[in-house]
């Protein structure tokens, strides 16, 4: 007899060991029908799998957040075989999961865009035939023999330890893979592949170039449309098309993962960093700036040497070995440890803007998401350990702050010790609590991501929310108990004698570079007038009003504006296109009645117009909307 116990409390018994099928039979046969795979004791399982013991279950279905990941890792292996059907020389490499989709790398002749229809028309007649997608397990040596001339599985099986390995069969195709997977490929009903690209086999220049196909698939075809929807918007925003059409930046093979920013993008950089210090100065932090070189005893201190040295930048200066630093944290324990510190002094705040590179592989480098020199908002702040939770929260309602200037809204996760660390139990332990208990004081849900902290301290993770309802992972806080000990760091206590002081970790932007990159792609290059590189462009309507047009261009500037005047040869709508196309906000139009009147013509980037605007007044209005780092550009309501 076996007991199978349910989510609710509920039990059921089988007089036989009872497969999932069987068990999501016993309730209805929609049940069975819709279930995709079921959690056996807390392990994700495939339907077909035998239960041998009395255990507890959880049947997911097509509804449940889990079952669209086994469906789409499912897709990954319909879409290969459907490409062996296409291309009979293909090889088969790995095919996981990713955030929207999936993705296989497959070596195989050259594909394009234009080669996917008849991937996919393979596809549609794998998933109407509903067949069953079947695992087995067998040896690892019965493996290496099934493999003997797939020279990447092989390589794959090699890598593993003695024991039982799985493979899958959807129909005539077995592949190598650890599941669960649906029960039959019908489940894929809506899937499409959405691009291809080049990748190395397991990310080795060295090795093969390979095809990687890249798909999504939903358990319905509206949801795909939707998506679909949402891709072709996500291309029109993106960074690197919009920072060349607006001159903001550009990348160069002389500087691979370096970007350059030209005169525009300083704007919009400088309006960023502008703010940032502002909101810094206002919660009482102090700005510091370290070197971007240092020497290798540094961060052999820092533990940096022995932990992150494949990712550094590294020299030799006087027959002595630097690194170009990837962080900025050694660097403020130096300054912190340059003057004695008593605990009046506390808490100290410490922020920098500091130019970072680390060594990222080129096949990974993805314009300003990814890059090897950047600029990071970084902060240490310094404390006694009864400030834990406040400066926690300072630094939590600080980032609120930012992020919402920006219209972003984002969710916080913690992640606790990983295997490889430095530190002592107690140390982790006080640290995770300290950030536990802020989080839980601050009052906003948050995940919890074991093992997933950094070697030197737990994590907060802040990931913020753009317009397209994309996540990105930009803020950290972290709690770090290390550093100070390992640069022996002190302050003088009440008790007159020397203690450690309690740091913390923080940044809110991150990587500057790569949250420009954010913004563009969040306002799609139409950005609040505060940030906007030009922020208004004076047309005159003929050449005669050009000194008039450079006398209104002075006043603005004069009151905070960037302005520019168009002074081209061409028609009034030619020029108002070309501000529009520039996504300008402004767009002041002039002739013989404004100069006159001492008016303005006031067009924005949504088409509204409003005629006969006095100087005076529309440089209040623009002023408090700037100065207010206003969202919207409501000038005259």
């Amino acid at each position: 007899m076996i007991n199978i116990t349910f989510p609710d409390g509920s039990t059921t018994s089988f007089d036989d060991f009872p497969t999932g099928f069987e068990i999501a039979g016993s309730i209805s046969e929609g049940l069975a029908r819709d279930s995709v795979a079921m959690e056996l004791d807390d392990n994700l399982v495939d339907m077909s799998t035998v239960v041998k013991k009395d255990a507890a279950i959880r049947l997911i279905t097509t509804r449940d957040k889990e079952a669209l990941e086994i469906m789409r890792h499912s897709a990954a292996h319909v879409m290969a075989q459907a490409v062996l059907r296409v291309y009979k020389n293909a090889k088969l490499t790995i095919g996981p999961v990713i955030e929207d989709g999936f993705y296989y790398d497959i070596d195989m002749e050259p594909v394009s865009e234009d080669d996917f229809p008849k991937i996919e028309a393979e596809i549609k007649k794998l998933v109407k035939e509903k067949i069953p997608i079947q695992r087995s397990e067998v040896s690892k040596a019965e493996a290496l023999a099934f493999y003997k001339d797939e020279p990447y599985k092989l390589e794959m099986i090699s890598d593993l330890e003695d024991g039982r390995i799985s493979f899958y069969q959807p129909g005539d195709c077995t592949d190598l893979c650890r599941g669960p997977h649906v029960p039959h490929t019908g489940f894929v009903k809506a899937i499409k592949l959405t691009k291809v690209s080049g990748a190395y086999w397991r990310a080795d220049q060295s090795k093969a170039q390979l095809q990687r196909l890249y798909g999504t698939a939903f358990f319905n075809k509206k949801e795909l449309k939707e998506h679909l929807r949402f891709l072709e918007e996500a291309k029109k925003r993106n960074h690197r098309k919009i920072g060349e059409a607006l001159d903001l930046f550009s990348f160069h093979d002389e500087a691979p993962g370096m970007p350059f920013f030209h005169a525009k993008g300083m704007e919009l950089w400088n309006s960023l960093l502008e703010y940032w210090r502002y909101e810094h100065k206002t919660a009482g932090y102090v700005e510091t700036k370290t070197p971007i070189m240092l020497n290798r005893a540094l961060w052999e201190r820092s533990g940096h040497w022995e932990n992150y040295r494949e990712n550094m930048y590294t020299s030799a200066v006087d027959e002595e070995d630097y690194a170009i630093k990837p962080m900025n944290c050694p660097g403020g324990m130096l300054l912190y440890g340059t003057r004695p510190h008593s605990y009046r002094e506390f808490p100290i705040r410490a922020a920098e803007i500091g130019l970072v590179h680390r060594h990222e592989m080129s096949g990974v480098l993805a314009g300003l998401f990814r890059v090897r020199a950047f600029h990071q908002d970084d902060a240490h702040i310094f404390m006694t350990p009864d400030q834990i939770r406040a400066e926690i929260l300072g630094a939590l309602q600080l980032a609120e702050r930012i992020y919402g200037t920006f219209g972003l809204d984002f969710h916080l996760e913690l992640s606790t010790r990983p295997e490889k660390s430095i530190g002592t139990d107690e140390q982790w332990d006080m640290a995770t609590e300290g950030l536990r208990g802020a989080l839980d004081a601050y009052g906003r849900e948050y995940r919890l991501n074991e093992g997933d902290g950094a070697f030197y301290g737990p994590k907060i993770d802040l990931h913020i929310l753009d317009a397209l309802k994309r996540t990105w992972q930009c803020g950290t806080i972290q709690l770090d108990m290390s550093l100070p000990e390992r640069f022996d760091l002190s302050y003088i206590a009440q008790d007159n004698e020397k203690h450690r002081p309690i740091m913390i970790h923080r940044t809110i932007l991150g990587s500057i570079e790569r949250f420009l990159g954010i913004l563009i792609e969040h306002f799609a290059g139409k950005f609040p007038l505060w940030m906007a590189p030009v922020q208004a462009v004076v047309l005159p309507i003929n050449d005669t009003l050009i000194p008039y047009a450079l006398e209104v261009k002075g006043a603005l500037e004069q009151a905070g504006m960037r302005t520019e005047v168009d002074s081209r040869t061409e028609s009034l709508n030619k020029k108002i296109r070309g501000a529009q196309l520039s996504n300008i906000p402004l767009i002041l139009t002039i002739g013989t009645k404004e100069q006159a009147s001492n008016t303005l013509s006031v067009r924005t980037l949504d088409g509204k117009v409003k005629m006969g605007v006095l100087r005076e007044d529309f440089v209040q209005a623009v002023s408090r909307n700037i100065q207010g780092r206003e969202l919207s550009l409501n000038l005259f309501q």
